[in-house]
């Protein structure tokens, strides 16, 4: 099934995203942490694509482990990073042997200590030319990426909102929002979007604090903001594990149910590969009648 299909039912569309393991036996882990969220029914879950290309076998197993053997949907993730055109086609005529039927396309980031994204003369250079070759040849679903906060390479917002605009025009399907921690942004985000033509999905991408120094570097990396309140709460706590994945599932609950409530089609959940937190969310979710 194919993920746009999704959004057109009345019911949020729940998902999650892990990364592959290193070793086999984070593998079976991971997939073993996948068989858990099975109760609770999610829509889908993704698989990202390591920096460079370089989890490329382990994205497509895994992919196809869980929709085929496990039995939750599937998108794999690709990017344009250190591919050329002939290998990227590869990839996705594997994607489609194994029965995947969604793909999001990304560029990708640039390779360590470049501040730029090289240009590959066989390969591609945008998430749109992604979208592109995808739509010429096959039959995927396609969804895209979008910055509530803009993303950190584009100078202004109407720059950022016109990329959006030539992978939405090209063919995606439904756009996955890098995390944040402000609803108003995303709202404000969507709002942009609208206005200039882009009628698809926007989905909210949500990610619990597990680690007080981790989610700082993530939100360097990506520009997103932690507000000034639950930083000062959570350098108060970073000394106790426990309590910071409590204060970040509180939160992220707040996030989520507000969301929802304000027209959000669903919720995806960055999860590290852990599922505590977003179980106890989604649980808390159901609780409240915000989730089937």
């Amino acid at each position: 099934m194919k993920i746009k299909e999704f959004f057109q039912k009345k019911s949020p569309v729940i998902s999650f995203e892990f990364f592959p393991p290193k070793t086999d036996e984070g593998s079976q882990n991971l997939l073993e942490t996948v068989t858990t969220l099975r109760e609770f029914r999610p829509s889908f879950v993704s698989i990202t694509y390591g920096a460079g290309g370089n989890t490329r076998a382990k994205t497509v197993q895994l992919v196809s482990k869980i929709k085929n053997e496990i039995g939750i949907e599937t998108m794999a993730h690709l990017t344009c990073v250190g591919h050329t055109r002939e290998e990227i086609l590869n990839i996705l005529k594997e994607l489609e042997s194994e029965g995947i039927e969604s793909v999001l396309a990304l560029r990708g980031d640039p390779p360590q200590g470049r501040k730029n994204f090289p240009a590959n003369p066989d390969g591609l250079n945008h998430a749109s030319d992604l979208v592109k070759l995808i739509r010429k040849g096959f039959e995927f679903g396609v969804g895209v990426a979008g910055y509530p906060e803009k993303h950190p390479e584009a100078p202004t917002w109407e720059e950022d909102l016109r990329h959006l605009k030539e992978k939405v025009d090209a063919g995606a399907d439904f756009v996955i929002t890098q995390l944040f921690f402000i609803n108003r942004d995303y709202f404000s985000f969507v709002e942009k979007a609208r206005k200039i033509g882009i009628q698809v999905p926007i989905v909210p991408g949500i990610m619990p604090i597990k680690d007080v120094e981790q989610i700082k570097r993530f939100t360097v990396m990506c520009g997103a903001k932690i507000p000034d309140k639950l930083l000062r709460q959570l350098e108060n706590v970073k000394n106790d594990g426990e309590e910071v994945v409590r204060l970040g599932v509180d939160y992220a609950t707040e996030q989520c149910m507000e969301l929802l409530k304000k027209g959000a089609p669903g919720i995806h959940f960055y999860t590290l590969n852990k599922s505590q937190s977003t179980r106890e969310i989604f649980r808390r979710l159901k609780e409240a009648g915000m989730v089937p």
